[in-house]
């Protein structure tokens, strides 16, 4: 008995497994496995909620959130104001365009520059937005289209309904009642029938 004993204790003595611990060099342990797949998920679904999580906004980033909503109309009203002021009084703007003709040509790439980065960044996040709500919109199309079949059946049976009902005979007239209301033809009629009663 204390032969076997011992070979058991060293076995699957000191709280462990050796056969299973043998085993999991050539097979994975499967419930090992599961458990390291669950913290793998959790934590790619903890690390993509992070990335929409809105942080709190202080008042120097609802500041620069304005700045960056002005140039565009500030130039659309810039430009009209320059119509404006052309108008109004014509010497001004000339001298205004006559300091703006002197700006060197490089001056002029780098606004450009400035100005296509700028409303291209604008351009690129637009889009974005406009894709999100396109995929939203996609979304729902399932639920519209079993909303349109279901109003085109209740206009099949309303149609089916009306088609089945017969529509009422018209009341026949009596000859005598046609005569009052046409007093033309009765005059045709009585001479008719006092020339057949002069042959």
């Amino acid at each position: 008995m204390g032969l076997i004993e011992r070979l058991l204790g060293v076995v699957f003595g000191g709280g462990r497994n050796v056969v299973a611990q043998t085993a999991e060099i050539f097979r994975v342990n499967a419930e090992a496995e599961a458990m390291r797949g669950a913290t793998l998920r959790g934590d790619a679904l903890r690390q993509f909620g992070q990335e929409f999580v809105q942080p709190k906004r202080g008042g120097f980033d609802r500041f620069m959130d304005g700045v960056n909503r002005l140039p565009r109309p500030a130039l659309a009203l810039g430009t009209l104001g320059l119509f404006c002021a052309a108008m109004v009084d014509p010497v001004w703007f000339a001298a205004r365009m006559a300091g703006i003709a002197l700006v060197p040509e490089p001056m002029w790439w780098l606004l450009g520059a400035i100005v296509s980065f700028y409303f291209g960044a604008r351009h690129q996040a637009k889009g974005q937005a406009y894709q999100a709500d396109l995929a939203r919109t996609v979304g729902m199309t399932p639920g519209v289209m079993r909303t349109v079949e279901e109003i085109e059946s209740l206009r099949e049976t309303s149609f089916r309904q009306t088609q089945a009902a017969p529509a009422p005979a018209p009341e026949p007239v009596p000859l005598a009642e046609s005569n009052a209301e046409n007093p033309a033809l009765a005059e045709w009629r009585a001479s008719k029938t006092g020339q057949g009663a002069t042959m």
